[in-house]
């Protein structure tokens, strides 16, 4: 019993280690994903590298097999041409050629025979040096040439036989371009300069050799071109697996949450799962009735304000006496009061119905660039002749155009209850003063009165739904004006700050982003 206990021991520890290195990856699954899509997208990368390597050389190869092919074509013509023009010099030196003959020969300019010791004997043509090249001759073949023509010499019989001739003649241009010949010593014909990184082939049955340039540029143009399509193929598996594998871990999580959760449920006591029940239905009673509310104010909206527009219509067509004489004084005096509080109603019920979609996120906002000043100044004079009727200095203090990031209706809504309610709280005789100043990085609208102010308590509550302020011999609304001015501030990215001492008056600021 003890040998097998000794000899499940070692087993028992390596399942142990085993498992825990298996749980690993699960502890952390986001760092696991990160870690693997970093695997995989450096494996995309690696294989894409070593194709664009194995394409690159294999693009030089190809060129330099096409070079090499060039250079045996025009080492076979240049072979071909200086057969051909040492024929025409043997025919010269058996004197088998007539004038006519050399006069006919495309390219050729001169053939002369000299003896061993460079002695000229017969000539035609342009005159070769033949003192130098019987020496050379005697050797074995000689060519050389420049730019303009090409001068063969060799041995023939006892004698010493040069032929010169056009070097435009020795191949096509075409079949040329970019490339010459050069001597076994290396020395270019031609003109053009000598190259290491050339495809050669040699001229069989003389000292010289084609040589081509290889295009390595142009064999990588094409090769060029493909970079795109290996950094597609490189990072477009990465970028798709690293967005799969984001959702992916975001669906685990959320599932490993609620799996949690039934797990956590499931071990509590059976008074804890009561208590849980009851704040998850807690919970979603609180949104559905966030729903309801929502669909409330949608529906009310309508259903409320147009029966008052019917009273406060028929109202106006009583009180006016549209369809003749109502008969007694009292009925237009009840359809005054009749159409004052329709009106009284339509207003504090548009403001609660406003409040509600702010709250809800309805109120439609849509930011753009404007002056300031110039929606102020508008506001301004809607309001003077209210401020008129109550014997109230309203001015405002003439100022720059400034330019803020907001809703340009949401902004007059503000303002225009910003000044309601300071016409509202200041004594018939007393002024109110409206200015625009621009700060660093906003813009500031103040509007101040010399009305009672607010007192400390009042001023901790100010901006408060439905808080209402009673003042002696003033009309009150729902309480939502101040509300929903700090409301639409604050959607807009902008502030509202109240400063106001008892019996002082009040300075309402609303401060916007600048443009």
């Amino acid at each position: 019993m003890a040998g097998e206990r000794t000899a499940a021991w070692p087993s028992a520890l390596l399942h142990g280690v085993l498992a825990k290195i298996a749980a690993l990856p699960t502890r952390n699954i986001r760092v696991t994903v990160l870690l693997c899509v970093i695997a995989i997208g450096g494996s995309f990368a690696a294989a894409g590298a070593l194709q664009m390597r194995f394409d690159r050389v294999q693009a030089l190869r190809q060129a330099a097999y096409f070079e090499t092919r060039r250079a045996h074509e025009i080492a076979a013509v240049a072979e071909a041409t200086f057969n051909r023009y040492a024929r025409l010099g043997q025919l010269f030196a058996a004197d088998r050629m007539t004038d006519a003959a050399f006069a006919g020969s495309t390219g050729l300019r001169g053939i002369a025979v000299a003896d061993s010791s460079g002695r000229t004997q017969r000539a035609v043509g342009e005159t070769i040096d033949m003192a130098s090249l019987a020496e050379l001759a005697r050797k074995g073949r000689v060519v050389l040439g420049t730019s303009q023509r090409i001068v063969i010499a060799f041995a023939e019989g006892g004698s010493v036989v040069a032929v010169s001739f056009d070097a435009a003649a020795l191949a096509p241009a075409a079949l040329l371009d970019g490339a010459n010949l050069a001597t076994a010593t290396g020395q270019p014909i031609g003109g053009l300069p000598q190259r290491n990184d050339t495809a050669n082939a040699a001229v069989r049955g003389w000292p010289v050799e084609a040589r081509v340039p290889l295009d390595d540029e142009g064999a990588l143009a094409a090769w060029y071109g493909s970079l795109p399509l290996y950094l597609f193929v490189i990072l477009g598996p990465a970028l798709v697996g690293g967005a799969l594998a984001a959702v992916f871990v975001r669906e685990f999580e959320r599932r490993d949450k609620a799996a949690t959760a039934i797990r956590t449920l499931r071990s509590t006591r059976p008074e804890e799962a009561k208590l849980l029940v009851r704040l998850a239905n807690a919970e979603r009673g609180a949104v559905e009735a966030q729903r309801s509310k929502g669909e409330f104010v949608a529906h009310m909206s309508h259903e409320l304000r147009t029966p008052l527009n019917a009273i406060i219509g028929f109202a106006e067509v009583i009180e006016r006496g549209f369809y003749g004489p109502v008969g007694h004084h009292k009925y237009i005096e009840y359809a005054r009061d009749i159409g004052m509080a329709g009106r009284s109603l339509h207003g504090k019920i548009g403001d609660i119905l406003e409040f509600a979609n702010l709250e809800a996120g309805r109120y439609p906002l849509k930011p753009a660039r404007f002056d300031v000043t110039e929606v102020v100044g508008a506001c301004v004079n809607e309001n003077v002749g209210r401020a008129f009727s109550r014997r109230i200095a309203l001015e405002m203090v003439p100022a720059e155009p400034a330019e803020v990031l907001a809703d340009a209706m949401a902004v007059r809504r503000i303002v225009t209850n910003l000044l309601s309610n300071a016409l509202l709280y200041t004594h018939e005789g007393g002024r109110v003063h409206v200015s625009v100043r621009q700060d660093e990085g906003a813009v500031a609208i103040s509007v101040r009165d010399n009305g009672n102010g607010f007192t400390p308590a009042e001023a901790d509550k100010a901006g408060v739904p439905f808080r209402r302020f009673e003042r002696a011999g003033i009309s009150m609304g729902a309480g939502l004006g101040l509300a929903i001015v700090v409301a639409l501030a604050r959607r807009m990215g902008g502030a509202v700050k109240l400063a106001s001492a008892h019996g002082e008056g009040t300075c309402a600021e609303l401060r916007l982003p600048k443009a």
